[in-house]
């Protein structure tokens, strides 16, 4: 039985159901449970149109639903009608359904629960599992959502950059208990991608490639960090590489820039160098130039500081890193990073230290700490290396 199909299908049957005269969270039910004896029918016996049998197992569980409340008579009579037999219809409602659960009203959080659970098919279990939270809090958070959406209409124009948000956001959730929520990204954008010809959506989909195909090189067996300049490029896929590279050249030529396109110009680039010695930063530093004017972003003007002290040295570095919020959490190790370069080993140790401090996650925390002991082993076999050397 192939889960990823089932999972595909989910969109267009809980669309379908919507627009017979089925609520959106009443749908959303509904398909689950058919996915849910999906699973157990298709072992042995997979239907011939798997679509169609989903449809009709979610309709009938619907209208079961519809039956038992009292309260809904009316409703039961309006949707009571089964739809005549035969292939399931080729309408495709996904699109209208990511911008629902992206919808503007919900907070980021609930409209990424809601989008893997009515979009992505996972379960709720599954969703909790990759947000390290209990069963319970998701089930509240998703039930929540659908109450929010209720009572917008289905065919209510989007926003796609709400839903291109929350795609990313899921993506860079990375991989949490069972559920691999940086492929499960991919997948839903490549659907997305499929069914919306935007360079945007296109430029997404390049950047998740081609920061996926670096994946398998950015730890160590042991779970610590590698930095990108340190990372086996032998170990990247280049699959995913060219298959990015080809997908944002396509969106490039349509000349309508945004900032998925140009942070996906920039992977781009780190993956086209075949050593780190060779990366082209001073195109880096253009295309967060670029990207720094459609986003107005302090994050971006943080990796440009980094991008422009690799191009032009660290102390060129340091002072695009001046005009940037020192409360942003990756200031302090950028900072130190820096004053590395330019010899300053006394004030980068001190900055590690500060950052590892203030990591947000455990892997950041340790690779920070292990960057403070290396540079206090270093000063203490060679004192004079604490003052600035200059420019190498």
């Amino acid at each position: 039985m192939n889960e990823e199909l089932l999972r595909e299908l989910v969109p267009a049957v809980i669309g379908i159901l919507v627009r017979r005269g089925a609520d959106f969270a009443s749908a959303e039910d509904a398909v689950q449970e058919a996915l849910i004896r999906a699973l157990d029918a298709w072992r042995d016996d997979p239907p011939r149109d798997p679509k169609a049998w989903l449809i009709a197992a979610a309709w009938r569980r619907f209208l079961d639903a519809t039956r038992s409340e009292s309260s809904r008579r009316g409703r039961e009579l309006a949707v009571e009608i089964e739809p005549p037999p035969g292939p399931a219809t080729s309408a495709d409602d996904s699109l209208q359904l990511y911008f629902l659960c992206a919808h503007p009203s919900l907070t980021p959080s609930s409209a990424v629960a809601l989008t893997l659970r009515a979009v992505g098919g996972l379960t709720t279990k599954q969703i909790a599992q990759a947000y390290l939270v209990p069963e319970a809090t998701m089930a509240q958070r998703i039930s929540r959502a659908k109450r929010t959406v209720s009572d917008v209409r289905f065919d209510a124009p989007g926003h796609v950059a709400t839903v291109l948000r929350v795609l990313y956001l899921v993506f860079n959730e990375g991989y949490s208990g069972d559920v691999d929520l940086a492929a499960e990204a991919i997948r839903l954008t490549r659907q997305l991608a499929a069914g919306f010809d935007h360079p945007e959506v296109a430029g997404l989909l390049a950047l998740m490639l081609l920061h996926h195909a670096r994946r398998s090189a950015r730890t160590k067996p042991d779970g610590s960090l590698v930095p990108l300049a340190d990372q086996d490029r032998s170990a990247w896929d280049t699959r995913l590489i060219a298959e990015g590279v080809d997908i944002l050249q396509a969106a490039l030529v349509r000349d309508q820039l945004g900032e998925y396109q140009a942070q996906a110009a920039i992977a781009a680039l780190h993956a086209d160098a075949q050593t780190a010695g060779e990366t082209d930063w001073v195109q880096i530093v253009e295309w967060y130039d670029e990207l720094a004017e459609l986003t107005d972003s302090p994050v971006v003007r943080l990796n440009r500081a980094v991008a422009v002290g690799e191009a032009d040295g660290p102390r060129a570095g340091l002072k695009a890193l001046a005009a940037v919020d020192e409360s942003l959490p990756r200031h302090r190790a950028v900072a130190a990073y820096l004053h590395e370069r330019d010899g300053d080993l006394t004030a980068a140790a001190r900055l590690y230290a500060e950052a590892a401090a203030a990591a947000s996650n455990v892997a950041e925390r340790d690779h920070l700490t292990r960057q403070a002991a290396r540079l206090n082993h270093l000063r203490r076999g060679n004192p004079e290396s604490g003052t600035a050397a200059g420019t190498p």
